[in-house]
Formats: structure tokens, C-alpha cells, sequence
């Protein structure tokens, strides 16, 4: 069985390997998995002031309480930020902002916040026993690079009784089990530059892989400037044009591919070897790295 939904500003794909007597237990376990998809993006989301997200980071110097939907994605990030020295940093909210990046995909509202410039991850603090947010000073928090893969992880979860299933949000993705076929899933990576074409073909059973790309969003107001944005310099690098990392969770494969990214091609290479992940990336001449034994 297959149902797709909206959210998070891409088509969420989800299809499950059923017996028929198993096709109503099917649906219900699809139905809870688009659920936490709508609840991760009502935590998440920068571009709702009613997201838990932007209600609590309106309170400047004050411990607000957060639900585990917000404080896991936002925790994992503040790790990779210091990983990498702040190259992969959760604050670059209002430099998106600033560069065009500031319309919500359903309701077209355009952002507009009055922010600290200097903000970074650092200006960010979580008390993990009482599970908080502190911030010092007004910025804007983006998780655009954790909350999908997060959600894609817990809709996997739900899913995870069934002998196969496969949750896509528009090509980050978590394979479970086999497919119909009773064979691993087949993946195709991209061609960044061709659309019709597939640049990789891999196999993955209960993995997750997510891609990261210079091609695929770019700024109505700035040339050159794309999504995959470093704030301490103000541009979009662009030694790679595709990032795409396998690994155990679609939260790892959807952080890495992005820090990847950003750190270039020697940096990006050697943060994918060190967590030990499998990783396929392609730079701006189409030269295909493969790391981990792809």
C-alpha cells in the first residue's frame, strides 16, 4: 500500500509491504506516522510564530520547557554544530531569512524578524535534565537540516512491525525490511544536473539516506546563493554539489549530508569517515567520491 502527504514543503511518500490482512493495521500505523510528521513541523518550523520553536525562542534569557519533538532535533544540531566549529550552525535562521528564504510553502506569509547579527549555536543552551531552552539573545533558529530526517524517523518507527516499508520526503528517506520482492530497496541517487538521470544505484535495508544539494533550492533575491548556507562568510559553497550519506538514522544521514557540504570537499570527506557512515559525494566538475565502502 502507498499514500502521500504535504508537509514540511515536500511530498511525504509512504509505502508499506502488507499482506491483506494486514492492509487495515497498515493504515492505521501510515495514518500515526503522517501524524508525527504534522507534529515535528509544529514544533520545528521557523515559519510558523504559533511553532513551539519560534514561541519559545521569544523569551530571551528565560528556561522555557520543550516538548522531546523539539529539544532531540535542536540537541542533535548543537552537537554537529560543535563538531564542526560552527560551519553547520542552527541560527543561520535570519541569514535565510535575509537571502530570501522566508516565505511559508502553504500560507506564502513572508518572515520578517528583527535579530541579533552576531547570534550562533553558541548563544543556544539546553539543560537536558530539565529538558529547556535558553537563549541570549534574539535570533532565529533554523532545523531545516534535522527536524525532516527526525520525522522521517519516528514515522519509521510506527512503521517498523512490517516486513518492508519505505518513508520518502522528497528524496531523504528511510528504508525498513525488504521490498515486495523480498529483495533490499534499491535507491537512485540524482544526476544533480539531469534530473532523468541516476548519477548511483545502492541498496539499503533499515537505512536511512539523505542528499543534500546545491541544485535543487535556490534564492529568488541573490544570485548565486543556495539553501546550503555558511554564515560566517555569507555565501553558499559550492566545491561539492551533492551530498548524499547512509547511515543507521535519517537524522544522522540528513545533519551529515548538510555539514558535509558545508565543510568542502576535504573537511566534508573526513567528518563522513569519522562518524563512520557511508556517503556519496559529487563535486561541482560531477567527479563522484565513495566513501565507506559504496
Amino acid at each position: 500500500m502507498r499514500k502521500t502527504k504535504l508537509f514540511m514543503d515536500t511530498v511525504v511518500d509512504i509505502q508499506v509491504v502488507v499482506a491483506d490482512k494486514s492492509r487495515d493495521k497498515a493504515e492505521a500505523a501510515v495514518d500515526r506516522a503522517f501524524e508525527l510528521f504534522r507534529k515535528v513541523e509544529q514544533a520545528c518550523s521557523r515559519f510558523s510564530q504559533d511553532s513551539e520553536l519560534m514561541q519559545a525562542t521569544r523569551q530571551i534569557g528565560t528556561a522555557v520547557q520543550i516538548s522531546p519533538l523539539l529539544f532531540e532535533p535542536l540537541r542533535f544540531a548543537l552537537e554537529v554544530a560543535k563538531w564542526t566549529n560552527g560551519k553547520f550552525d542552527p541560527t543561520v535562521g535570519k541569514a535565510m531569512e535575509d537571502h530570501g528564504f522566508n516565505q511559508h510553502y502553504l500560507t506564502r506569509a513572508t518572515l520578517h524578524h528583527a535579530v541579533a547579527d552576531s547570534a550562533t549555536y553558541q548563544d543556544i543552551i539546553l539543560d537536558e535534565e530539565h529538558r529547556t531552552l535558553s537563549i541570549n539573545k534574539p535570533l532565529v533558529i533554523d532545523l531545516g537540516a534535522v527536524a525532516k530526517g527526525f520525522a522521517i524517523d519516528l514515522a519509521a518507527n510506527e512503521l517498523k512491525e512490517f516486513a518492508g516499508f519505505i518513508v520518502n520526503a522528497g528524496g531523504d528517506l528511510y528504508a525498513g525490511g525488504l521490498d515486495e520482492n523480498g529483495d533490499k530497496w534499491g535507491v537512485e541517487i540524482q544526476h544533480p544536473l539531469n534530473k532523468a538521470q541516476t548519477i548511483q544505484r545502492i541498496e539499503v535495508s533499515n537505512e536511512a539516506v539523505c542528499t543534500s544539494g546545491s541544485y535543487e533550492r535556490r534564492s529568488p533575491t541573490h544570485t548565486g546563493i543556495h539553501h546550503l548556507f555558511d554564515p560566517e562568510r555569507s555565501v553558499s559553497p559550492n566545491e561539492w554539489i551533492s551530498c548524499s550519506v547512509v547511515a543507521p538514522y535519517a537524522l544522522m544521514a540528513d545533519a551529515f549530508s548538510t555539514a558535509a557540504f558545508l565543510l568542502g570537499k576535504e573537511r566534508g570527506v573526513t567528518l563522513v569517515e569519522q562518524v563512520n557512515l557511508q556517503g556519496i559525494l559529487i563535486d561541482s566538475d560531477l567527479q563522484v567520491y565513495r566513501i565507506g565502502g559504496i
